[in-house]
């Protein structure tokens, strides 16, 4: 089954989202549940928990539908020591949120050695953060997305993403999502070559571990390693891999949603995505 929806508002309240998804056709979706640009903020009331778990049931959400975003702040690999004991703070009690809701998992991007450090001290660094993160808290998975490249930012290849998983202790609570204007931005030929990408996919990382992705076409070009989006069909990539991809019975039964620049479209672009699942 595929799961097709998008990152949708949680204005007024994460109790929102399931309803705005739900409005736009959607089958699954992603959402902040604090503001995504502040490190601290309000706790979750009882009031919002109750009514987002609530509407979840009412309008057929299961935790294997939803991949909440952590803040664009948190860097799990910075170099300075108190500023990533601040961002592993921070990640922690968004899985805590995660806990709250009932959410089984947390999409995160993985971090950047701002080129103070080797990559390699970094992704170090990284899983570390994820290792002690995981012992404070229970029932959701750590998913690391990867990036386009930019900067500094790491996780570009899935090698970097395998190096990481490889050194988290509890395999179990550790997974990626793929976005694939990030992975066509940093040289994953998604358009000419679905089958080579997938397969490598399979092979560095494995598809156990696929426990999300991020529909998004690119404005940058392959491998320009910039993090541009695009609404479906209008950029570099095209629809045939987005056909191809939700045909592909082996990417199954994970949240699939759209970070697309025109959110007007979302409806438009989830029924043409469902109509090529055969739905």
């Amino acid at each position: 089954m595929k799961y097709i929806g998008a990152h949708v508002s949680a204005a007024g309240g994460v109790e929102n989202a399931p309803l705005r998804a739900y409005e736009i056709g959607a089958t699954a979706f992603a959402l902040f549940t604090k503001n995504q640009r502040q490190w601290v903020a309000k706790p979750l009331t009882p009031k919002s928990i109750d009514l987002f778990k609530e509407r979840c049931e009412r309008y057929g959400y299961g935790p294997g539908q939803i991949l909440p975003h952590d803040s664009y702040l948190i860097n799990l690999g910075h170099p300075d020591v108190d500023k990533r004991q601040k961002s592993l703070d921070a990640f922690i009690d968004e899985l805590q949120r995660c806990e709250q809701l009932g959410i089984d998992r947390l999409n995160f991007h993985p971090g950047s050695h701002l080129r103070e450090i080797s990559e390699q001290q970094c992704m170090n660094l990284i899983a570390e953060s994820i290792n002690f993160a995981l012992d404070q808290t229970s029932g959701v998975t750590a998913v690391l997305e990867n990036t386009a490249g930019q900067g500094s930012n790491l996780g570009y290849t899935h090698e970097q993403l395998a190096y990481i998983i490889d050194k988290v202790e509890d395999k179990t609570r550790v997974g990626v999502c793929i976005d694939t204007c990030h992975a066509y931005a940093a040289g994953y030929d998604l358009k000419n070559d679905y089958e080579g990408f997938i397969q490598n996919l399979v092979d560095v990382i494995g598809l156990e571990y696929l426990k999300g992705m991020h529909l998004n076409d690119s404005k940058a070009t392959l491998g320009q390693k910039l993090d541009r989006h695009h609404s479906l069909g209008q950029g570099e990539i095209g629809w045939a891999f987005f056909e191809k991809l939700m045909q592909d019975t082996r990417i199954d039964n994970i949240p699939m949603t759209l970070e697309t620049i025109e959110p007007d479209l979302w409806p438009q672009e989830i029924a043409q995505l469902k109509a090529f699942a055969g739905y």
